[in-house]
């Protein structure tokens, strides 16, 4: 079966699915991944075919397009200009996403694995094509009265709050994504029709959905309707003969185990500040560290002993080999530091990742979250040294990080993936049930 896996967004929202590529194309399957061109070798290395997605994640907009005007953090005039630009460049990123991902679908494919942030988009390839699909999100997105909304920051509002919430945060996505569905509709030669009636037509069948994170983070809603199933998390594809660099060997083995410090796609521009407050934290905490240069560019002074800054290298390498994780909490770092069994110190900034850092809190494996937002002031040092030092000796955060990493150990997400893929491919029941 040719498979096409279509991602977009920062690192996170995509290298999951190079592991889930690897696990179909070995089951037999030809398997694309359409993305941006900044994970081309991840994908590569894989063994998948690359198809280039135009948009430039790190801008939030096309490659052409210039810095944002306005200050998101900045005071309310600049607040109000900086939302302005921040929709701007959302509406031009997903533009161009829908441009290239009609450019990457017409080789042809015998199904469409769709993500959480090319869904809306890819419903409309699925219907000018006619070719089958399944979702594969990596956040939860249907309402329930379990828990609020990812996006809508980890807040609990109660059990119909969480529900009206949630069919709210759909709207605003259905009106994000309005203009491009729009403009993808008329060059596929589509009847016009809103997406939330394109959505409408897709919870009626019953579309099925894929969710690649644990069970024991989010446990499947008991309100959410047949097909959407929690298979476990889709690990990043990890090549066998993958090892840690020898400067980073010989500094795990000279002290115990460090903590490690990193921000993923977050905090572009502040690497310097962060980079002086983690490296002062760190010592009022007694601790070593691994400071990851993220696109903040995150690093410490060369002189700084104890501190070893890196780039990029694989978590499943080097995070059961630390004594915490102090992370951003996007869902690939909050999974990986949890399969690890070490405890996090949640720094959420934005989007999924307060909604990760509740739930990380809520399962007793990390202290309580320092929003990235408060990371500022003369006590900021204090509270970031505080968390590291109760990450590291809390005997009772320590064990249930490490129960946490047993279970996530046994579980299979990418061969659920793969068995509902087989049970298309070998014409069984229809893909509204192909999960049942």
């Amino acid at each position: 079966m040719r498979i096409l896996i279509t991602a977009a967004g920062s690192r996170g929202d995509v290298v999951p699915y190079t592991g889930l590529g690897a696990r179909l194309r070995a089951a037999g399957h030809e398997v694309a991944l359409a993305t941006h061109e900044a994970y081309a070798v991840a994908v590569r290395a894989a063994g998948l075919e690359f198809r280039p997605l135009p948009a430039d994640p790190r801008t939030g907009g096309p490659r052409t397009a210039g810095p944002a005007s306005g200050d998101a953090t900045g005071p309310a005039s600049g607040v109000a200009s900086g939302r302005r630009a921040l929709m701007a460049r959302a509406a031009a990123f997903l533009a161009e996403l829908g441009d290239g991902l009609a450019d990457a679908a017409a080789p042809g494919a015998d199904l469409l694995l769709l993500s959480t942030t090319t869904a809306p988009l890819g419903w409309q390839l699925a219907e000018a094509t006619g070719t089958p699909s399944l979702g594969v999100y990596l956040q939860p997105t249907h309402p329930t009265e379990d828990f609020p909304p990812a996006m809508g920051g980890g807040r609990p509002l109660g059990r119909w709050g969480n529900r009206l919430a949630g069919t709210a945060a759909l709207k605003i996505v259905d009106r994000l994504y309005a203009a491009p569905v729009r403009a993808l509709r008329t060059r596929l030669g589509l009847p016009p029709a809103p997406l939330s009636a394109v959505r409408a037509r897709r919870e009626a069948a019953r579309w099925p959905v894929l969710h690649g994170f644990s069970p024991l983070l989010v446990p499947r809603p008991a309100d959410w309707r047949p097909g959407l199933e929690v298979t476990g998390t889709w690990w990043p594809y990890a090549a066998p003969n993958d090892r840690l660099s020898p400067t980073l060997e010989d500094f795990l083995a000279a002290g115990p185990p460090p903590v490690f410090i990193g921000f993923g796609s977050m905090a572009a521009g502040e690497g310097e500040r962060l980079g002086e407050l983690a490296v002062r934290a760190l010592r009022r905490a007694g601790a070593r560290g691994i400071l990851q240069a993220g696109w903040a560019g995150l690093a410490a002074d060369d002189a700084a002993d104890g501190i070893l800054s890196v780039g990029d290298l694989p978590h499943a390498l080097l995070f059961p080999r630390v004594a915490a994780v102090v992370h951003h909490c996007g869902a690939g770092t909050t999974a990986a530091a949890l399969r690890a069994g070490v405890p996090t110190v949640p720094v959420p900034v934005t989007a999924d990742q307060p909604f990760w850092s509740t739930r990380l809190t809520a399962l007793g494996t990390a202290t309580a979250p320092i929003p990235f937002k408060t990371l500022t002031g003369t006590d900021a040092v204090d509270r970031l040294a505080a968390a590291i030092s109760t990450a590291v000796h809390d005997t009772g955060i320590r064990e249930r990080a490490r129960e946490a990493g047993a279970r996530l150990a046994v579980e299979d997400g990418a061969g659920e993936v793969l068995r509902a893929v087989e049970r298309i491919a070998d014409g069984g029941p229809a893909l509204s049930a192909a999960l049942g």
